[in-house]
C-alpha cells in the first residue's frame, strides 16, 4: 500500500501515515517499504543473526522466564531460534543439585551454554548445518530426538494465531514436532510481534501446547482464546517486573 493511497482513504496527513507505518514497522507487524509499506512475506524472515539484532527490547527476559521452569534433574529439548537461545544463559547461570540433560539442534543453545556446571550434560543433535539458522535439520535430527524422553521441551515459532502456531522454515517445523512428541509439556517462546500472524506452514494447533512464554500479553480477545484452550500464560510485565 503506498503512502498517498493510505492518507486518501482515512482522510489524514500523509506525515500521519508515515508515522504510523513507521510504528508498525517497528513492532514487526508490516514490512515498511520505500513510498509505503507491504505485508510481511509468509514464506521468508531474515537469518537468525539479522533477528537477533532486531530484537524487540527486553526479550532476553523470556529466556529468563524459561530457565526458572527447569527443574532440578530435568530433561529439556530446546529448538533454534533467536528467542528460544534466550534461554541458555540463565540455564547456565542456575545451578542445581541432581544434574540436568538438554538436548539441542541449535549451535547458538550450545554456545549460550558455556558456564553450565560440570554435571550438567548437553547433548547436540546430528543432522544438516543450516548456516542462516547456526542449527541443525534433517531426518538424521529427527529419528535423534526420537530416541530420548524429556520432561519439558521449549521451541519458538515464526507466528501464532488462532488457527495454531507456523514457521516459515520447513525442515524446523519437523524437529519442533519431534520435540513435541517426546516431552511431557511443550512451551512456545515468541514476543509480542508473533501474536496474530501465520507463516508458510503450520506446526500444530494452540491446544498441542501447555504454555506460551512471552514479553507482553496479546489482546483481551486472543488472551481469553489461550486460556479457553487450557493454554498457560506467562508474560512479563515491564511495570511490575513480574509474571502477569
Amino acid at each position: 500500500m503506498r503512502v498517498a493511497t493510505l492518507a486518501e482513504r482515512f482522510d489524514v496527513a500523509t506525515e500521519t501515515i508515515r508515522r504510523d507505518l513507521d510504528a508498525l514497522s517497528r513492532d514487526g507487524l508490516i514490512k515498511r517499504e520505500f513510498g509505503g509499506a507491504s505485508a510481511r512475506p509468509m514464506g521468508h524472515q531474515p537469518d537468525l543473526a539479522e533477528r537477533q539484532l532486531s530484537a524487540v527490547a527486553g526479550f532476553e527476559r523470556i529466556g529468563m522466564l524459561a530457565a526458572d521452569m527447569v527443574r532440578s534433574g530435568d530433561v529439556a529439548m530446546i529448538d533454534a531460534g533467536s528467542t528460544v537461545a534466550q534461554i541458555a544463559p540463565f540455564l547456565a547461570a542456575r545451578t542445581t543439585k541432581l544434574p540436568r540433560t538438554f538436548l539441542t539442534n541449535c549451535y547458538a543453545v550450545v554456545h549460550g551454554m558455556a558456564e553450565l556446571a560440570d554435571h550438567d550434560d548437553v547433548l547436540m543433535c546430528p543432522g544438516q548445518f543450516d548456516r542462516r539458522e547456526n542449527a541443525v535439520y534433517g531426518n538424521d535430527t529427527v529419528e535423534y530426538l526420537r530416541r530420548f524422553h524429556a520432561n519439558i521441551a521449549f521451541i519458538g515459532a515464526s507466528g501464532i494465531s488462532r488457527q495454531g502456531f507456523s514457521d516459515v522454515n520447513r525442515r524446523a517445523v519437523a524437529v519442533k514436532r519431534a520435540m513435541m512428541e517426546r516431552s511431557d509439556e511443550t512451551w512456545l517462546m515468541v514476543d509480542h510481534t508473533k501474536f496474530d500472524q501465520r507463516y508458510l506452514e503450520n506446526v500444530a494447533p494452540l491446544e498441542a501446547l501447555t504454555g506460551i512464554i512471552t514479553d507482553r500479553r496479546p489482546e483481551p480477545e486472543f488472551a481469553s482464546q489461550l486460556e479457553r484452550a487450557g493454554i498457560r500464560l506467562l508474560a512479563w510485565c515491564d511495570e511490575k517486573h513480574g509474571l502477569a
